[in-house]
């Protein structure tokens, strides 16, 4: 069984909490996830820098963080996310890719999900295999492709 929390610690985004829960199994059906539990905090800028300085020691604003909580094997599939996005900076980006606030965040959900399941964008390459695999996901569930409307 997976379980999604999502706490809105900045209200003044519009999400449903539902839909990104069902986002959440979405991803984890799609990697055979069968049993894990993902915490969800929407937050702001600045609890988002804070949280950046704190864990990677980075002093400025980002999109996404991810936590992968688990106890021992990264393969096993009893699985602990923790997932913190900045709903501030998901409506300064929807204006700016020209979708909505919950498409925006979903990008960021999905994007954290996918750290956590192995994926990385350090190279080039990596990027573009997880921005493929995002585009994949969101198209999937009603958002449409982010990455892919840039590539045309």
């Amino acid at each position: 069984m997976v379980r999604v929390r999502i706490t809105k610690k900045f209200k003044d985004v519009a999400a449903s909490a539902g839909k990104l829960g069902q986002l959440v199994k979405t991803i984890c059906r799609r990697f055979d996830l069968s049993k894990a539990v993902i915490s969800i905090a929407i937050v702001d800028d600045a609890q988002m820098r804070k949280l950046n300085r704190q864990f990677l020691g980075r002093d400025s604003n980002t999109d996404c963080l991810s936590f992968d909580l688990s106890d021992g094997d990264e393969r096993q599939s009893n699985r602990s996310f923790e997932l913190v996005v900045n709903g501030e900076l998901a409506i300064k980006g929807a204006l700016l890719r020209g979708h909505s606030t919950e498409a925006e965040l979903a990008l960021y959900v999905t994007h954290s999900m996918l750290h956590n399941l192995g994926f990385d964008d350090s190279t080039q390459e990596q990027a573009r295999k997880m921005h493929d695999a995002e585009d994949e996901i969101l198209r999937q569930f009603g958002y449409g492709a982010v990455y892919g409307k840039k590539r045309h």
